[in-house]
Formats: structure tokens, C-alpha cells, sequence
């Protein structure tokens, strides 16, 4: 409960741990070299109760607005957990393996950037989940790529974008649901919107993977010794068959049927168990291990071992402290009033309709940069951009897409955000030498271009709808909902 004697902070003062945070971010990781976040965020944590308290806000007031917020993130980490769980089991019965197997089989070196985008852009569009995604497939493309001496950044940059744009056009979406319940408008409509920027967005990074594949990699040049040896090894370790295939299959189908993700996700952890016992010998203690532990192989190839030696609920831990920590410190924020104070500072100072569609980008962005969570940055900013549209005569439509593309989008370009990170623990990124693997960001095409084609749209003029005067009507009777979502969400 506020305290009665409780002020808003002022500009000044609101920026203050913004910014503090983000030095000593910068600090720790581009001047140190060192890619682990946790003690900025804390010291960030600390320094956003110091203003809380100084305008009269008492620690027990800033602690409730973290837990409220990690309370809206629990079940994203609950997928993070059931992640870690598939990833140890999908391998341990031949799912994995077999992916690796056939892509390297099957796939061309020069096209695999394109392909890889393709294929993780339609499973998060079934699956409605970037996580999901980046986790499975995502992890199999990972080696399909290595395999084929890929950098690591590239292939990582492809899947991001594929995944990521399933996540913002499906249906099935979190976020997406999200977006569209803060904004007030219709999901589909909402999806529907989003195509003039996604679309092409989608168009030029595939270009660029294609440019990449067919300039920079040679397939001549390839080591297909290194690649046979690499088949020959899951052969030899691994039964290999389609058949390994029915769990991603299963929770597609669960997905599309509109189950829960959790359930559905666990339902593939079993189904992935029951083949490994069947088909690859593994025992039931081993199936008990693998999920909480990881699995582990030495098959005397490194690069396998490396790609197969990975999973269970262990690896996430890194991963889920870092979550917390950075949505701790974006429920401190949000509590304060620091951020709003800076939204509305921000809102205050932006004329005409392009700079205020680009400033609720800019306010999705910096929401995902400082608080750390998407969820925080689609909420927040919708909440408090819708006033500002509706007073413009301009559809929250496109509100929605801003919030998407600044929240959605962005989220795992940012290392110490939760989308972020936990790219960088799925697809393991952060073994990579120095810091050279944060290379993935800007080859995450997609993620970033869309952002920049919606702005250009607000400038333009085009695809940027005024309210109908049914989307007026309904503002009056809405407000009191949409608000309310806004603040359970």
C-alpha cells in the first residue's frame, strides 16, 4: 500500500537510476569484458529505493511492486524451465541428433541462413512462442550451423529473427495478447496491422542471410569431412529416424489446440523421456538426471560433444536469477514512479503524430533496456501512450504495433533483458571467446528493421489508421477495462 506522505519524483531525480544503472551496466560489461549483469542490477535496485524512499516511499512499498511484477513473469519462467527440460530430453532421445543429422544432410550451406529464419518463423507461429522456438529448433540449428562453420552470430542472428517474428503475428502469443489487451483493440486486427512492417522487415533480412550465404560462404570451401565426421558420430551414438520428430510435433499440435504452454511443453519433455528409453536404451534414472542436470555424452568428436552436452533446469538458473533481478528492479522502478515520470515528461515535449508513434517506440526500447522485462515493456508504455492517440484521433492499432516492435522485438537484442538472456543461455552464445558472440544483435535483421519501417510509415503518413468512429464510441465505454488490464498485466 502507498505511503500517505508519498510524492512523485522529479525529473532529475527519476533519471538518476536510470541512468546510474545503465553506466554501471556499461561498466561491467563493455569496460570490464565481463557478461554478468547481476550486481549493476542489484546496485540499481538499491539506488531506485534510495528516491523511493526520499520521496516517502517506504521499502516494504518498493518490495511489493517487485514481487507484483515478478509475479507476472513467473509463468514466462516456468517456460524457461520447461526449456531446460526439453532441451536435455529432445537430445537424450534422438530429436536433436536427428535434426542436426538430416539439416546437414539436406541443407545447403549458402541458403541455411534463409532456411533457418523460415523454419523457426513458422514453429513460433504455431507454437506462439520466441522462447519455445529458440530453445528447440533453434538449438538443432545452432549445430546444423556449426556444422557447416557458420559463425555462431549469424546462425543465431537468423533464428532470433525467425522466432521472434512468430511470436509478434501469432495469435498464440503472450505478448501479442498482450499488446492488443492494453491497447484496447481486436487481437487479429492488431496482427493484421503489423504485416505492413513485419513483411518486409522479414523480406530484407532474408535478402541479407541470402547475400551472407551465397557471398561470404563458400561451399566449396566447406570442410565436408568435418561434417561427415559429424554424421557418422550421431550414427554412431544415436538411433536416427523421422520418427524422433513426434515430439516438436506434439507440441505444435498441442499448441495450435490451444492448450496451455506449460502443459503443452511438458508434454513434449515426456514424450521426448518415452524415446529415449525406448529407442536410444537410456534408463530411468538417466531420464530423472538428464532434465534437472543436463545431458552428457562423450562421443570423442568435440564439436558434438560440444553442440550435445547441454539442457536441464541447471543451465537456467544463470539465466532466471538474471530475470529476476532485472524485473525486480523494473517493478522498483515502476513503483517509484520513475518511470512514469519519465514517460510523461517524455510525452510532454513530443508534437505531431511521427514523433509521438516514435517516442512510444523509443519508450518500449528503454523500458526493455532499464526494467528488463517485455512484459513491463508493452504494459507501461501502452498504458501510457493510449491517451495521447486517442486525443490525436489515431487508432491504438498503432500504438500496438510500436509497443510490439520496441517491446517484442527488441527484447533479446538487449543482453541483460530476460529475452535477451536467455537467447544468449539457449543457444549458447556466452561460451563464444570475448564478447564477440553479442555479434547476433545486429544480425538479428528482422528484429531491429521493423521498428525503423513503422516509424517510417508515421512519418509518411501511410499505414498508420485514424480512428473510426466506432474505435471512438467504444474509448468511452472501454477505458475503465483496458486500464485495468493494463495494471494486472
Amino acid at each position: 500500500m502507498q505511503s500517505l506522505d508519498y510524492r512523485s519524483p522529479s525529473l532529475p531525480m527519476a533519471l538518476v537510476p536510470i541512468i546510474a544503472t545503465l553506466a554501471i551496466l556499461g561498466l561491467q560489461i563493455f569496460y570490464f569484458g565481463n557478461f554478468t549483469p547481476h550486481i549493476p542490477l542489484a546496485i540499481g535496485i538499491a539506488i531506485t529505493a534510495v528516491v523511493g524512499r526520499l520521496n516517502g516511499l517506504g521499502w516494504l512499498d518498493i518490495r511489493a511492486g517487485m514481487f507484483k511484477v515478478i509475479n507476472v513473469s513467473l509463468p514466462a519462467i516456468g517456460v524457461l524451465f520447461m526449456v531446460g527440460m526439453i532441451i536435455a530430453t529432445w537430445i537424450a532421445s534422438g530429436t536433436v541428433p536427428t535434426l542436426i543429422y538430416y539439416g546437414l544432410n539436406m541443407l545447403s550451406p549458402s541458403v541455411f541462413l534463409f532456411a533457418a529464419m523460415i523454419l523457426c518463423a513458422i514453429v513460433s507461429v504455431a507454437l506462439g512462442t520466441s522462447w519455445g522456438t529458440v530453445g528447440t529448433v533453434g538449438l538443432a540449428l545452432m549445430g546444423i550451423g556449426s556444422g557447416f562453420g557458420i559463425p555462431v552470430y549469424w546462425t543465431a542472428g537468423a533464428i532470433v529473427s525467425g522466432a521472434f517474428f512468430g511470436d509478434k503475428v501469432s495469435p498464440l502469443s503472450d505478448t501479442t495478447n498482450l499488446a492488443s489487451s492494453v491497447c484496447g483493440v481486436d487481437i487479429f486486427s492488431h496482427i493484421r496491422n503489423l504485416i505492413p512492417s513485419t513483411i518486409p522487415a522479414m523480406m530484407l533480412a532474408g535478402l541479407v542471410y541470402l547475400y551472407v550465404g551465397f557471398a561470404m560462404i563458400d561451399d566449396s570451401t566447406i570442410a565436408f569431412d568435418r561434417i561427415e565426421t559429424i554424421t557418422a558420430s550421431l550414427e554412431a551414438n544415436f538411433q536416427i529416424s523421422l520418427i524422433f520428430l513426434l515430439p516438436p510435433l506434439l507440441v505444435m499440435v498441442l499448441a495450435i489446440r490451444r492448450y496451455p504452454p506449460i502443459p503443452s511443453l511438458f508434454a513434449g519433455v515426456i514424450a521426448g523421456a518415452v524415446l529415449a528409453m525406448v529407442f536410444q536404451g537410456e534408463t530411468l534414472k538417466a531420464l530423472f538426471t538428464f532434465p534437472a542436470d543436463g545431458y552428457e555424452i562423450s562421443t570423442g568428436v568435440i564439436e558434438v560433444d560440444k553442440l550435445l552436452n547441454r539442457g536441464g533446469l541447471q543451465s537456467m538458473m544463470w539465466t532466471v536469477s538474471l530475470i529476476l533481478f532485472a524485473i525486480s528492479l523494473g517493478g522498483a522502478l515502476e513503483r517509484t514512479g520513475c518511470l512514469e515520470t519519465v514517460m510523461k515528461a517524455l510525452i510532454g515535449r513530443v508534437r505531431g503524430f511521427a514523433m509521438v508513434h516514435l517516442s512510444a517506440v523509443l519508450a518500449s526500447l528503454t523500458t526493455n533496456a532499464v526494467a528488463g522485462d517485455p512484459y513491463l515493456s508493452v504494459a507501461l508504455p501502452g498504458r501510457m501512450f493510449a491517451p495521447v492517440y486517442r486525443g490525436m484521433r489515431y487508432s491504438t492499432l498503432n500504438l500496438s504495433r510500436a509497443i510490439e516492435e520496441g517491446g517484442t522485438l527488441m527484447s533479446p537484442l538487449i543482453p541483460w533483458n530476460a529475452g535477451g538472456a536467455y537467447v544468449i543461455a539457449a543457444l549458447g552464445l556466452a561460451t563464444v571467446d570475448n564478447l564477440d558472440y553479442l555479434l547476433y544483435i545486429p544480425a538479428s535483421v528482422a528484429c531491429w528493421s521493423a521498428p525503423l519501417i513503422g516509424t517510417a510509415y508515421a512519418a509518411l503518413g501511410i499505414y498508420s489508421p485514424r480512428a473510426s468512429e466506432e474505435e471512438v464510441a467504444q474509448w468511452a465505454s472501454d477505458d475503465d477495462a483496458i486500464m485495468l488490464i493494463a495494471e494486472t498485466s
